[in-house]
C-alpha cells in the first residue's frame, strides 16, 4: 500500500498538509508543482487500496482522474476550497471537505478539523493567500503578540511568493522540497528563526518586487488596473505577490497582472474587492481559468485574446462597481 500527499506549492497547500502531518504522521509520496500545476491527480500512479489525500487544488482541473482513481479502489480524502462547478462526487471511497466561503483556505478547513492544534499555520496560510481579516482574526485566538503575527504574515507572503513561476527552475526552493525543510517545526517561530531558505525566499522577493512596482500600468482607470510584465523569470515568480500587493494597496479597484510565457501565451492573476459585482473566478472562467471569491487566475491566454481581456475587464468593473 502507498500513501500520497497531493498539494497546491504555494503557503496554503504546504500548510495545509503540515497541519494534517503533524497530527497523523505519514510517510508519502509528495505530489506538488509551481502554484498553476493544479491538475495534479492526473500525474499518480496508484493502485487498489493506495491512500491518496489533496489539499488546494480545484476539483474541476481534476474530477476525471478523481473518478479514475477512485474506480479503480483507490481511497482519497479532499481538502479544498476553490470554486467547483456541479455536484461534488459521491463514492464510499471519498472524504471530501469542501469550502468556498470568501473568507476561508484550505488550511482553515484542516484547522477546523484538528480543532486548531496548529493553529498558527493556519495563520500563516491565510496571510498567504490574501485573507487578511480571516488571519488576523484566527491570530486573536491565540493571544500571541503583534510582533509574532507580523512574522507569520511575512512568512505566509514569502510561502505564496515562492510557488509561482513558469517552472520549479524559475523558483527560489522547488515546493517539495521547501515542504520537507518546513515538516520538522511544530512552532511557525522556530521555522523563522532557524531555516536560512526563509532569507532567500524574502530576498529574491523584495528584489523582484521593486522591478514589478517600477512598471507602469497599461490599463489605470476608476475601476481596474492592469500591469503587463515583461517575459522574465522575476516577473513570473512576483505575479501573485504582486497582484496582492496591488489588492491591499488599493482596495477599491480591481487589478489584473499579466505576464507572458516561453510559448507566447499570457498568465493573469486577477484580485477583485469582496463587494465587486462579478467574483474574480467567474471572470477567469471566462478564458478558461478559474479561483475564488477575490482571487483567480488563468494560464495559456493567446496574445490574440489580450484586447477581449482588456475590454471585459474595463467593462465588467467600472469605476463604483464595488
Amino acid at each position: 500500500m502507498t500513501f500520497f500527499d497531493v498539494f497546491n506549492g504555494d503557503a496554503d497547500g504546504i500548510c495545509a498538509l503540515h497541519q494534517l502531518r503533524l497530527v497523523q504522521p505519514r510517510d508519502a509520496v509528495l505530489v506538488t508543482g509551481v502554484k498553476r500545476d493544479t491538475a495534479l491527480l492526473q500525474r499518480l500512479i496508484a493502485a487498489p487500496g493506495d491512500h491518496v489525500t489533496v489539499l488546494d487544488i480545484p476539483l474541476d482541473r481534476n474530477r476525471g482522474a478523481l473518478l479514475a482513481l477512485l474506480q479503480a479502489g483507490v481511497h482519497v480524502r479532499y481538502f479544498d476550497h476553490h470554486h467547483v462547478n456541479g455536484p461534488l462526487p459521491q463514492h464510499p471511497l471519498l472524504q471530501i471537505e469542501i469550502d468556498v466561503s470568501p473568507a476561508v483556505c484550505t488550511s482553515v478547513i484542516v484547522d477546523r478539523m484538528l480543532g486548531g492544534r496548529y493553529r498558527s499555520w493556519a495563520v500563516v496560510a491565510a496571510f498567504g493567500d490574501n485573507l487578511l481579516a480571516a488571519a488576523a482574526q484566527l491570530a486573536r485566538t491565540l493571544s500571541v503578540p503583534a510582533t509574532t503575527v507580523a512574522a507569520w504574515r511575512d512568512l505566509g507572503e514569502c510561502l505564496n511568493y515562492n510557488a509561482y513561476g513558469g517552472s520549479e527552475s524559475d523558483l527560489v526552493c522547488p515546493p517539495a522540497e521547501l515542504y520537507r525543510t518546513l515538516a520538522p517545526y511544530e512552532d511557525a517561530e522556530q521555522f523563522i528563526e532557524q531555516e536560512p531558505v526563509l532569507a532567500r525566499i524574502r530576498q529574491a522577493c523584495t528584489a523582484d518586487m521593486a522591478q514589478a512596482l517600477a512598471c507602469a500600468p497599461e490599463i489605470d482607470t476608476a475601476g481596474v488596473t492592469l500591469h503587463q510584465l515583461p517575459d522574465a523569470a522575476w516577473a513570473r515568480r512576483v505575479i501573485g505577490s504582486f497582484a496582492n500587493y496591488l489588492a491591499t494597496s488599493d482596495q477599491i479597484r480591481v487589478h489584473a497582472v499579466l505576464v507572458p510565457y516561453a510559448d507566447a501565451s499570457f498568465s493573469l492573476s486577477l484580485r477583485t474587492p469582496q463587494t465587486a459585482g462579478i467574483s474574480a473566478a467567474a471572470f477567469c472562467r471566462r478564458f478558461g481559468g478559474g479561483g475564488r471569491r477575490i482571487a483567480g487566475g488563468c494560464d495559456g491566454v493567446p496574445p490574440e485574446e489580450l484586447p477581449r481581456v482588456s475590454d471585459e475587464l474595463i467593462r465588467s468593473y467600472p469605476a463604483n462597481s464595488s
